[in-house]
């Protein structure tokens, strides 16, 4: 690789730190099983594994390495999803994890513009989607309650 690329590679890998990062702040302020390192790492590793099988195995099919991340944020987003009796926790980080793995990827052919969209559709599902639904939540006890006792207060 030249010098030029490789500066251009330490540049994506930071770009999709700085995106995973933003992904990641939502996780960790809600004490999640994989908060910002995690969501940070899985971006570099995306980008860093995606240019690599772009650029270092040029004579192959570049996706055959891009395409083994699915299998590894599988595994990854498995270890993050707890289950204690009925209640399972974690959906939310492992997809998140899954979601943060597409941008690395997209910073690694290059796809910025669409890293960034992708970055702020998915900070407005864990953050603005959020609060809808807590609100949401929060008026659905109420009525629970209503039900249950015929009465209203």
């Amino acid at each position: 690789m030249s010098m030029q690329l490789q500066v251009e590679v330490v540049f994506s890998l930071i770009l999709a730190a700085f995106l995973s990062m933003i992904i990641g702040l939502d996780r960790e302020r809600r004490d999640q099983p994989a908060g910002l390192r995690t969501h940070m790492l899985v971006g570099v590793g995306s980008c860093l594994f995606t240019i690599l099988s772009i650029h270092a195995f040029a004579d192959g099919d570049p996706g055959r390495v891009a395409s083994q991340i699915l299998p590894g944020m599988g595994f990854l987003g498995a270890g993050a999803i707890l289950k204690r009796g009925s209640d399972v926790r974690g959906l939310t980080t492992a997809g998140s994890m899954w979601a943060t793995s597409a941008v690395g990827m997209s910073v690694g052919v290059g796809a910025w513009f669409l890293a960034l969209a992708g970055t702020l559709v998915i900070w407005f599902v864990l953050v603005v989607v959020h609060r809808f639904e807590a609100r949401q939540l929060n008026t659905k006890p109420a009525r629970k309650e209503e039900l249950d006792t015929g009465e209203v207060e």
